[in-house]
């Protein structure tokens, strides 16, 4: 590189850097490291509503698929444009990068492209950038064979997802696996059809590809959102002739299921069956119970379960806990309601703001004012959103 080559590409990335720094962080005077970029981003992107000002936001930060928290920002910036109908900036957004920066024609940018796509409900788009790949000199693999197939189940494009299943592995010379079999499955189980998902895994046999879990699961799930039980127990003897352990992972499903359903007693029952033969349920199990039972108004039922699965080390997450103060709530059992919103607070976890005004007026009604003024003073020690709702409600507390 000559001398003016270096100075020109030393001014050009100066000049970047300053730029994205201003963007992203215009309070500061030194050079942001990537992740800092990153994280700068993600706070921005969650409240901008501005095509152009979230493209510069995501160009500022230099995004890239191979790093976690890159790709929610990819993904969060999609969410927000396809949110307001801007399909054209989500288009610009992903081939202005493709097309700028070289270290992103690579198969792993193209997939996660065309799955961005289909988060979009873009999937002619997605399809459009697979046939592409060729025309940048990008190969293709089952890897961004399967990012189309999710691409469809995401858009819920059923028909397309066939479509796409049947004729591209031909077209482009590609050999599907388990993990594009599996997204068919699901695409049947989702839209209503799940028992053509037996034709599924008879092609995998065919294929000497072997069935796991995860095929059967969605099996499993789609039976019984159609109600039909008799094919559950098929699913099940599908699995023992297929060497497929039925693991923590399928009582889930078959748990949540029944729950779904409002068959939790009977989802109990299989919950008793797995302790009796000396399987270890874990948080989801309970979770998914806790839920069920809620739903069909058993809150003492919900409350017993939450109380064991904490003492089973069974550690209840942010979903769980807010299904419990939001039913308990609903159910007028405030005083239980606090107990677990506390602790879920401590978790450094609070509820959305329906949910905890709902508690605030449920311990009012129950004549304790001043427990629900103390939760008020907790919550707007923890939140930067709603501050002045919270104002609101507080200055209308009985005196």
């Amino acid at each position: 590189m000559s001398l003016l080559s270096r100075l020109r590409h030393s001014l050009t990335h100066r000049r970047h850097l300053s730029t994205a720094s201003s963007i992203l962080s215009p309070n500061s005077t030194t050079p942001l490291t990537s992740e800092q970029k990153t994280r700068a981003a993600l706070s921005l992107l969650k409240s901008e509503q501005n095509p152009h000002t979230i493209l510069d936001i995501c160009r500022a930060a230099s995004l890239t698929p191979n790093n976690h928290l890159d790709r929610i920002a990819f993904s969060l910036a999609v969410s927000q444009l396809s949110g307001s109908k801007h399909f054209d900036s989500i288009r610009t957004l992903l081939e202005s990068e493709l097309q700028t920066r070289p270290d992103l024609q690579t198969e792993r940018f193209v997939a996660h492209s065309i799955v961005l796509y289909g988060q979009a409900g873009m999937v002619n788009q997605a399809i459009e950038a697979f046939k592409q790949m060729g025309d940048l000199g990008i190969s293709r693999s089952v890897k961004s064979l399967n990012a189309l197939l999710f691409s469809c189940l995401l858009a819920k494009d059923y028909k397309e997802l066939q479509r796409v299943f049947v004729e591209f592995p031909k077209v482009y010379g590609l050999e599907p696996d388990v993990d594009s079999y599996n997204t068919v499955i699901k695409g049947f189980s989702e839209s209503g059809s799940t028992s053509s998902g037996y034709s599924v895994v008879a092609e995998m046999e065919r294929k000497s590809v072997k069935p796991n879990a995860t095929s059967f699961g969605h099996l499993l799930a789609g039976f019984y959102r159609e109600e039909r039980f008799e094919d559950v127990g098929k699913v099940m003897a599908l699995m023992k002739k297929h060497g497929v352990d039925m693991g923590i992972g399928t009582h889930n499903i078959r748990i949540q299921g029944l729950c779904k359903l409002k068959k939790s007693s009977e989802a109990k029952a299989l919950l008793d069956g797995m302790l009796s033969r000396g399987m270890k349920p874990n948080s989801v199990t309970y979770t998914h119970l806790i839920h069920g039972f809620c739903k069909e108004g058993n809150l003492e039922q919900a409350k017993k379960l939450f109380k064991t699965m904490k003492s089973r080390g069974c550690p209840p997450d942010y979903d769980c806990y807010s299904t419990l103060v939001y039913f308990l709530c609903q159910g007028g059992d405030a005083e239980a309601a606090l107990s677990i919103a506390k602790e879920s607070m401590e978790r450094g976890w609070i509820q959305n703001f329906g949910t905890m005004k709902a508690l605030v007026e449920g311990l009012v009604g129950i004549k304790k004012v001043e427990e629900a003024r103390e939760l008020i003073k907790q919550i707007k020690e923890k939140v930067t959103k709603n501050v002045h709702m919270w104002d609101e409600i507080e200055a209308g507390l009985p005196q």
